[in-house]
């Protein structure tokens, strides 16, 4: 049987084919040029180091240079924000914090919505948090260094990546159980942190394990760990809920780029990186910092956002949270 087309709907199929054709070539070449990664924390610390060695690994399998970028600051949120002036077209990617869960439940005005204004590519891991002093503060235990803060009310100073990051909002939850006063300082990264530390102008700090070296270095003493077991680099070291505070925090993170991503583009992504999440010189520096691969695809990742985004609304509602 012969099925006849009118000359004019032969055109218009054809002027559809024409117009769809560069965006369906845009995606089978994707990507043709660099990538920038946003990492939401100062370059030297632990973020910054695994972001790199990543985004190196996933270089070579999507065949184009990812450019890392940091943008510290505002507990981690401004490089997400940043998502929110960049076209969905793939080549701008961001590091989720938990606190992009967590500041437009506690600002007065949110500056994004976690639930609509990006699309969520791949989760990737969750930190190893612990507290630290230097080497020769008087305190050999948490316990001691909150015994000392219970008896200097607002003389005892921590330091931590940013104000409403999991460190600062663990410490506030430590010090409420023990009646503590003491006071936050904030800052971009471990590498500022650190060095605040180690010149004396706070007491101690809680961050990711950055601070790994320079513990075994012998200039920082680790006095807990906030995992649930203890470090496999550091055995001798109790957890929180070893020092009587019954809380475990590793803080879960991935990648996410603005709103209305391609489908195609966001699994040519997820690939690429969950290749680089596994490979083993990634894996080496995870191992580094004492942390493990948590994968999850975007339509995990995307539901899992919205249950951290609940759980955590009702975490700072129940504590009084503002900024």
């Amino acid at each position: 049987m012969t099925i006849s087309i009118p000359r004019r709907a032969a055109l218009l199929g054809l002027g559809a084919g024409v117009l769809a054709a560069p965006g369906v070539r845009a995606q089978a070449r994707f990507p043709d040029k660099p990538i920038r990664l946003l990492v939401p924390w100062a370059a030297g610390g632990t973020t910054d180091i695994q972001m790199r060695v990543l985004a190196e690994q996933a270089s070579r399998r999507l065949g184009q240079p990812i450019v890392v970028e940091n943008k510290p600051g505002a507990g981690g949120v401004l490089a997400p924000q940043q998502l929110l002036q960049e076209r969905p077209d793939g080549y701008v990617l961001s590091q989720m914090p938990i606190s992009v869960f967590r500041h437009p439940q506690m600002a007065q005005r949110a500056l994004f919505n976690p639930l609509e204004d990006f699309t969520y590519v791949i989760h990737l891991t969750g930190y190893l948090f612990g507290t630290v002093v230097r080497a020769d503060a008087p305190w050999q235990t948490l316990g001691q260094l909150l015994d000392h803060a219970k008896a200097n009310p607002g003389k005892v100073n921590y330091g931590t990546p940013g104000v409403g990051t999991s460190l600062h909002i663990t410490m506030e939850q430590i010090a409420g159980t023990r009646g503590i006063e003491w006071t936050h300082v904030p800052f971009r990264g471990w590498a500022e942190n650190a060095q605040a530390l180690l010149g004396g102008q706070i007491h101690a700090s809680s961050d990711s394990s950055g601070w790994a070296e320079l513990v075994k270095g012998g200039q920082l003493r680790l006095l807990a760990v906030w995992s649930a077991e203890r470090a496999k680099r550091f055995p001798e070291v109790p957890t929180l809920r070893e020092s009587g505070i019954d809380i475990v925090s590793a803080s879960p993170y991935g990648l996410a780029g603005p709103k209305g991503m391609n489908p195609a583009i966001v699994q040519r992504l997820h690939d690429a990186f969950r290749e680089a999440l596994m490979d083993p010189a990634h894996i080496a520096i995870l191992d580094r910092f004492d942390m493990a691969p948590w994968h999850m695809g975007p339509e995990e990742y995307t539901a899992f956002a919205r249950k951290t985004y609940a759980e955590e609304g009702e975490m700072i509602r129940r504590l009084g949270l503002r900024l």
